[in-house]
């Protein structure tokens, strides 16, 4: 391992050229003032500037600063415990229109790349794998309900099948979807970031918002400006903290760590995933990895509650790697690092309203590569006047997280069961 690994990310060290956007300065006044440049701020923000209104967008650091610039890339199906917990709240005809806002969740990264020429290295195909082969049952599971939901684009794979596919012998089987996979996630953002401003939008960077006052009509507050606006959209996931204290408790940031090796040659790296898929295995604790343009392996995971960052990211995560692909004990790392996603009680997207004229989206739950911008399209298609699909969503039910000041530390020993349980079941 080299003496000192970059501090930049893989997808800041690779991002495409964006023009730093200016601080909020002085009185602004919109139609929709937008707090939050990720997946959720800008896919809003770009359908309502095209739709001719006028979008404020602030951003406390750089677009795609958080979640969205951070994230391991993998574009997943559905929501993160499946679909019995949505349907024991809302029926079973309700969460199969939720199935489909996730489905349709996929499809609007597709149009989007395409409409707007955005170079994120998008690529199909993704493993499930399980590290027990006690888990086996529980793919056929999975495999029928998508069935049952008419998501047929999936197989199952024998232990024998996914080494062919997979340089590694830790695995028992596998469940395979056509329909979901990996991209760059911060190049998609950036990208979505100049389809809004050519679309009409502005964008503040280093303009975080200190307070919201509400009413006819809102106002965001930052340390040199405000913007008044008729709505307002919260899209600050993870990184929202105590902003509006009516949103504080109903998610919890947990930190996840990437490192991206040195590039391996597209033979080596062919040998590790033959058919350049996206892999994570069915731990609770989940381990996720996969090849990138330049033939370098990003591997994630060591999901942490406590938000104490290892004082070395890539001497942490390097043992994790070689337990899958011990021959790659001669690569060095050239990244590291971390960021919090959101989740929520029940790991089901928390939306709704603060006010009639306010909207929030957060809470993915390690699915907000696809989720994060449907959400933000329905909160546009609320300004709209279209709420239906939205409103659907925000009939479930959240519970906030027990503890008050005490919840990290309840939640830290939460997760050591979880990887007790992973390693003794």
């Amino acid at each position: 391992m080299p003496a000192s690994i970059d501090a930049q990310s893989y997808y800041q060290a690779s991002a495409h050229p964006f023009p730093p956007q200016p601080r909020l300065e002085g009185e602004v006044e919109a139609d929709i003032c937008v707090i939050g440049a990720g997946f959720t701020g800008l896919s809003a923000a770009l359908e309502l500037a095209e739709a001719g209104y006028k979008v404020v967008v602030l951003e406390a650091r750089q677009v795609g600063y958080g979640a969205s610039g951070r994230n391991g890339g993998q574009i997943c199906t559905g929501f993160s415990p499946g679909q019995q917990r949505i349907e024991a709240q809302l029926g079973k005809e309700d969460a199969l229109k939720c199935f489909a806002i996730a489905e349709e969740a996929k499809k609007l990264i597709v149009e989007r790349i395409a409409k707007y020429k955005i170079d994120c290295d998008l690529e199909w195909g993704y493993l499930h794998a399980i590290p027990k082969p006690s888990q086996f049952e529980s793919l056929r599971e999975w495999k029928d309900e998508w069935d049952a939901l008419g998501y047929t684009d999936t197989q199952i794979l024998s232990k024998v099948e996914l080494e062919e596919r997979l340089g590694t012998t830790i695995y028992h089987g596998a469940l395979r979807e056509g329909g979901a996979g990996h991209f760059h996630p911060l190049n998609y953002c950036l990208g979505l970031a100049q389809a809004a401003l050519a679309a009409g939008a502005q964008i503040f960077e280093n303009s975080a918002v200190l307070d919201v006052d509400q009413g006819p009509t809102v106002t965001a507050r930052t340390a040199h400006g405000k913007v008044r606006a008729k709505f307002m959209i919260i899209g600050c996931n993870a990184y929202i903290g105590r902003m509006i204290p009516a949103l504080y408790g109903r998610i919890m940031p947990v930190t996840s760590y990437i490192i991206a090796t040195e590039p391996l040659g597209e033979n080596r790296a062919k040998s590790l995933i033959r058919n350049n898929d996206a892999v994570a295995n069915t731990n609770f604790i989940v381990d996720y990895f996969r090849l990138t343009k330049d033939t370098r392996l990003l591997f994630g995971g060591r999901a942490s509650y406590s938000t104490l960052e290892p004082p070395n990211l890539g001497k942490y995560m390097r043992p994790r790697l070689l337990s899958v692909f011990p021959q790659l004990n001669d690569v060095k790392i050239d990244h590291a690092w971390g960021g919090y996603i959101a989740i929520t009680s029940n790991r089901i997207p928390d939306c709704g309203r603060l006010a009639p004229n306010i909207y929030y989206a957060h809470g993915y739950s390690g699915q907000g590569v696809a989720l994060a911008g449907m959400y933000g399209k329905l909160m546009a298609d609320c300004v709209k006047g279209q709420s239906e699909r939205f409103d659907l969503l925000a009939r479930i039910k959240h519970l906030p997280f027990p503890g008050g000041p005490i919840r990290t530390p309840l939640l830290v020993a939460a997760m050591l069961f979880y990887r007790l349980r992973d390693a003794l079941s």
